[in-house]
């Protein structure tokens, strides 16, 4: 079965949800004023820890995508909790290693470490969890017509990074630790999912790539998204490595996942209100689906069990 099948399953069955029902970046309950927000994500050695990324930057990662899923949801991280499977060809250096990754994240994120627990497994696993809270969280299925779409940062680094590993491109080292900054040591957008909150109608995190969050938002908003190739923030850098590939750098940006982004829509005279820099992709009309320059935009991006690689 592939992810997405998975969930729906699971989701079918799992009736006794929080008062933020599940579909979104974390989940959460209300406490008086305030929402106390949750989220859980697993990084598994076989398909989210390339062999070039150190045991620090592995470590560094497991905290940065739970710390991203709150932001994705407006909140505050407020702690961060872990799982660690551990199999036998993981040796003591290596795990001295996660741990420094795993502190440096703590600090960088201002975020205690609250619960850790340790077991054999086949493969090494981190399952790490972060709770947050926010006076008004945000969901992927706020969207409205006359909203626009908007992205933190920059689209495409994390692929075009992992493709230049993978094929053993030849790139200036300048070239290389643009697109290595990005594809083995990502930030969470947590100052900005925070400010997000009290302006913006939804928000995503760009994890799995942005075709496929904005097919999400479209879908769970019940409207169309309509984008610009133009509009898509895209550095050099990803032009250079696409031309060496012979890959257009805009299917680069809509298919690169674990950027860590977010991708929120605002209504028009709120956005000046933003005091981070941003780009307006697109805006939020009625309809259904996603389109770019016009033409339908087919929902590429990662999803475990699938096991297609499109590059």
């Amino acid at each position: 079965m592939r992810e997405s099948e998975i969930i729906r399953l699971f989701m079918r069955r799992l009736k006794n949800q929080g008062d933020l029902p599940l579909g979104d970046d974390a989940g959460a309950i209300r406490l008086g004023d305030v929402w106390l927000v949750a989220t859980d994500d697993m990084l598994v050695r076989k398909t989210d820890v390339p062999d070039i990324m150190t045991p620090e930057q592995v470590g560094f990662k497991a905290v940065t995508m739970n710390v991203s899923d709150v932001a994705a949801v407006g909140a505050k991280p407020l702690g961060f909790l872990f799982s660690l499977g551990v199999p036998w060809d993981v040796n003591e250096d290596y795990l001295e290693g996660i741990a420094e990754g795993i502190e440096k994240a703590l600090e960088f994120y201002d975020v205690p470490v609250l619960s850790a627990d340790t077991n054999e497994a086949d493969d090494l696993i981190i399952d790490g969890a972060a709770l947050g809270v926010t006076e008004r969280p945000l969901t992927r299925s706020g969207a409205k017509p006359g909203d626009l779409v908007c992205v933190t940062g920059d689209l495409g680094r994390a692929l075009a990074g992992y493709l230049v590993w993978r094929e053993g491109l030849e790139a200036p080292e300048k070239t290389l630790k643009v697109l290595y900054e990005k594809f083995l040591e990502p930030k969470a957008r947590v100052r900005e999912g925070i400010k997000l909150s009290g302006i913006a109608n939804s928000a995503i995190d760009v994890s799995d790539g942005l075709s496929k969050e904005l097919h999400l938002l479209a879908r769970m908003s019940g409207v169309r998204i309509e984008l610009g190739s133009e509009s898509l923030p895209i550095r050099d850098e990803v032009i250079e490595v696409a031309g060496l590939l012979g890959k257009d750098p805009v299917e680069l940006a809509l298919l690169s996942g674990e950027e860590f982004e977010l991708v929120f829509t605002v209504e028009p005279e709120k956005a000046p209100s933003l005091d981070f820099d941003f780009s307006v992709i697109g805006r939020v009309v009625e309809g259904e689906g996603v389109y770019l320059d016009g033409k339908p935009l087919f929902p590429l991006g990662w999803e475990h069990m699938e096991h297609m690689n499109v590059y």
